[in-house]
């Protein structure tokens, strides 16, 4: 994992408005399907989401936040690749960034091998959302190659 990013996660401090939590949880959510019981550990945050509710991060809030980042940023999220299974390749774009996980099914569940994202530059900003998503399927193939091809004989 990346010891910067890891850092970036552990001391994000509470959120003040509805924005910062959508923020967090569109950067969360787009691994929620490796967190057991994503959503149900988001969901006081995802309340706070509702049109015509006041903004109140209570105890129940704070929980929910403080699990989500320590499930973010703890180890046993990544396993190792089994170079017996295939592997598959999950992107994203957004209007600033762009990111991959690299995974593998063991047991019927999605296990994460390696996490890459990147912010977008200028120019990439202006691109259409196909091109975008284009871009983070070739920076996720050209980025974990190094996995999905297995050591070398």
């Amino acid at each position: 994992m990346d010891k910067a990013k890891v850092e970036i996660i552990a001391k994000l401090s509470i959120p003040r408005c509805v924005k910062d939590i959508r923020s967090f949880l569109g950067h969360a959510g787009f691994y929620y399907r490796f967190i057991r019981d994503f959503n149900k550990i988001a969901r006081p945050l995802t309340n706070l989401l509702a049109k015509d509710v006041p903004f109140i991060f209570d105890a129940k809030c704070s929980s929910a936040w403080e699990k989500l980042k320590l499930e973010l940023i703890s180890a046993p999220i990544i396993s190792p690749p089994d170079w017996s299974k295939p592997f598959e390749i999950m992107c994203d774009a957004s209007d600033f960034a762009i990111g991959a996980v690299l995974g593998q099914r063991k047991d019927n569940k999605q296990h994460v091998i390696y996490y890459l994202s990147r912010t977008l530059n200028d120019v990439q900003v202006n691109y259409t959302t196909t091109e975008k998503e284009f871009l983070a399927v070739m920076f996720a193939l050209e980025n974990s190659a190094h996995t999905y091809l297995g050591p070398k004989p």
